[in-house]
């Protein structure tokens, strides 16, 4: 399994109204991502930006992948590109956001519901109802009082959290590392 490409992708909406919004931490994750790799994405006729590269000296071949499409339909681009670069779905990492988890915290796992996640929903039923995938939950809080969770979401992150997102950003680009080369029980280990 070593030898196989391994995907990451990293949900969120397109254009600048969305950029820093809660929603788009799967994207945040992956700039950080490759940033550190001194990578840029290039568009693809799949409907994503993508771009394939090594996770470190002599790592696995990685796929970093973000739709440029809405959330709901990020589905269609991630099924493209893990058959075009034959990635099996147990290799396939999603970074999203995640209102049942308190801003700053993480979880990781594989398969499972979507928990009512669009992006997720998306993924699955494009690729057949398998949801043997990887996940990499970044928590964003629950919307205040009656707020609706689309609202929420779809809201830059708070001052505070603002002041705090830079190291979330760097601990979760860190996680998905860990995952890659170590697996998911060891980098559950050191996230949870």
């Amino acid at each position: 399994m070593a030898s196989q490409t391994w995907m990451i992708a990293g949900l969120g909406n397109p254009g600048s109204r969305y950029r820093h919004t809660r929603h788009n931490i799967g994207h945040m994750v992956l700039d950080e991502l490759l940033d550190r790799m001194d990578a840029k994405y290039s568009r693809t006729k799949l409907g994503a930006k993508a771009v394939a590269a090594r996770l470190g000296p002599g790592g696995p071949k990685v796929v970093f992948a973000i739709s440029e499409g809405y959330m709901n339909v990020s589905g269609k681009p991630v099924r493209g590109l893990m058959d075009y670069f034959s990635v099996p779905t147990e290799n396939l990492i999603v970074v999203h956001d995640e209102v049942d988890l308190d801003f700053g915290r993480a979880k990781l796992k594989r398969g499972g519901s979507e928990g009512g996640h669009n992006g997720l929903k998306s993924i699955t039923t494009h690729l057949g109802g398998d949801r043997d995938y990887l996940r990499v939950r970044a928590g964003v809080g629950r919307p205040p009082g009656q707020m609706d969770t689309a609202d929420y979401v779809l809201q830059k992150f708070s001052a505070a959290e603002q002041k705090e997102l830079p190291l979330f950003i760097s601990r979760l680009a860190d996680a998905v590392e860990t995952l890659v080369a170590d697996g998911l029980t060891a980098a559950q280990n050191a996230v949870h």
